[in-house]
């Protein structure tokens, strides 16, 4: 009997899986309609309209020439164009610059309005977090996230009439996206609660949250080709059309529970509700503020999350431009390129996450140890690399593969620090999850705006090195603390109170 329910279960795919696999989508959804507008702006700014105003202010025209800075390859066409017929135009590493098609769009947004537009995300995504967290474990996870993901989609479509009308009302559209997109994160991790079994949970979490790298590495790539042969504009028309799609699919096959499922097999929801312990519907206890907020392990994971969050905003929202004017890549190669540290970094997050699981399963390792390795792995290395692309100096083939190589190691976060607020306080992930993604927020409000202050008409390596050397300080303070302090064991204030029928039951049980 035991196995022919065994059998059953396993016939067609698990519910809990096609909750992981569309979760998986829906995040690539909203982690692409928030990183394709990095893309995108590279052929909506007007970058000629720019090096002039930026001349108008004081640079003077022969900084294009001299003190090492690094000059768009339009500023140097529009020489060559006015007259300055001596043959074909290289930079100072020797490299012929050619003109391309989208070299320049419609609007002249200057670094400080283009760190704007793209930090603007960040100060709607503050707002959500907790409160997202909140109603998901109180109400409905599968709508909390659903939603969140479906305002981002229509807020995408909308997009170029806003870029028209003005950056004010795009930022206001971008806030927008942001609010929706703060739920995101925090819903997910109810689901997760809710849906994998303990022997699960790595792995069905680690599928859910490739989803964050698959949708850089999908519409980096995409929007660059949409960019190059269509219209900037085609970015947003095709993704948010598609993204619409995965929304009817999401509420035709997701459910906040097992037991809400109706086309659920009997024994899986047995096998998930029975390792999980949650057979019998009990109310959620109250969220203990003051312990959660005293507790060392829970500020080890806010430090991680932002100061990491710092250097992955950094590549998120950065890489595209930092491309762009110091490795002279064109958009289309910009998009590709940009997109292949996303790949090896989805690689390695998967093979990270197996082996860790493995290793704890045969008790080679704590969950403390598992994740506290997966944070410094995520931390440490990745600033190393960073540094080092700024002192490669032309050869751009080392650059781009010390960038892969960092923005691979970035992904040791979704083994390490982002997985640690279910062990240490499995009712109160979600809960968790919104306070400590509303910190580590900021970075991604700062980020944009600190790099476009910093390279405001000054797009120079040495800037940059400065930029990446901060970025070292921020991820050793991450290693160091979260090493201290961090933990994977459930802390007795997440733990769950017997009721009076169980404390009768358990002391008849050690009577006996």
């Amino acid at each position: 009997m035991e196995d022919a329910e065994k059998k059953k279960c396993s016939d067609g795919l698990p519910a809990r899986w096609i909750l992981a696999v569309l979760g998986c989508v829906g995040f690539m959804i909203v982690y692409g309609l928030k990183v394709n507008l990095s893309v995108a702006i590279i052929a909506m700014v007007n970058h000629t309209a720019v090096a002039e105003m930026a001349g108008d202010h004081g640079h003077g025209h022969d900084d294009h020439h001299d003190d090492g800075h690094m000059t768009t390859s339009a500023s140097i066409i529009s020489d060559d164009h006015a007259g300055n017929d001596t043959g074909p135009v290289v930079d100072e590493c020797g490299r012929v610059v050619t003109e391309s098609k989208l070299t320049d769009g419609p609007f002249a947004w200057d670094d400080n309005t283009q760190g704007l537009i793209l930090a603007s995300y960040f100060y709607g995504y503050i707002l959500t977090q907790v409160p997202g967290g909140w109603v998901a474990e109180k109400f409905s996870a599968k709508h909390v996230f659903g939603v969140g993901a479906l305002v981002n989609a229509l807020c995408a479509l909308i997009t170029p009439i806003a870029a028209v009308g003005s950056p004010y009302v795009l930022v206001f559209v971008r806030i927008i996206m942001g609010i929706a997109g703060g739920v995101t994160l925090p819903g997910m991790h109810v689901l997760i609660a809710n849906w994998a079994p303990p022997q699960e949970r790595s792995k069905i979490a680690s599928t859910v949250y490739a989803g964050m790298t698959l949708g850089t590495l999908v519409c980096m790539p995409f929007s660059g080709i949409l960019a190059a042969t269509i219209d900037w504009s085609a970015i947003f028309y095709v993704q948010g059309g598609l993204s619409i799609l995965w929304y009817v699919l999401w509420m035709i096959f997701v459910f906040d529970s097992p037991a809400q499922h109706p086309r659920i097999s009997r024994s899986e929801r047995k096998f998930i509700e029975e390792s999980l312990g949650t057979v019998e519907k009990t109310e959620k206890p109250p969220v203990p503020w003051k312990k959660v907020m005293t507790s060392l392990p829970v500020w080890a994971i806010i430090v991680a999350h932002t100061c990491n969050n710092w250097g992955w905003y950094m590549l998120l929202v950065k890489l595209p431009t930092y491309m762009r004017y110091i490795l002279k890549f064109d958009i289309k190669a910009n998009a590709g390129l940009s997109a292949v540290p996303f790949l090896c970094m989805w690689i390695f997050t998967m093979l990270l996450a197996n082996l860790l699981d493995e290793l704890r399963s045969r008790k080679k390792i704590t969950t403390t140890f598992a994740r506290k390795l997966a944070t410094l792995i995520a931390s440490v290395l990745p600033a190393i690399c960073l540094i080092g692309v700024t002192y490669v100096g032309c050869n751009t083939d080392l650059a781009v593969a010390l960038l892969t190589i960092g923005t691979m190691f970035v992904g040791g976060m979704y083994s390490g620090f982002l997985s640690n607020h279910i062990d240490i306080a499995p009712p109160f992930a979600g809960t968790l999850m919104g306070i400590t993604n509303t910190v580590a927020t900021l970075p991604g409000i700062i980020v944009p705006s600190f790099v476009g202050y910093m390279t405001h008409g000054n797009q120079t390596v040495e800037v940059w090195r400065t930029i990446f050397f901060i970025t070292l300080g921020i991820f050793a303070f991450e290693a160091v603390f979260y090493t201290i302090f961090g933990s994977g064991e459930e802390q007795e204030w997440a733990k769950k109170k017997p009721t009076n029928q169980e404390g009768e039951h358990q002391k008849l049980n050690d009577m006996a």
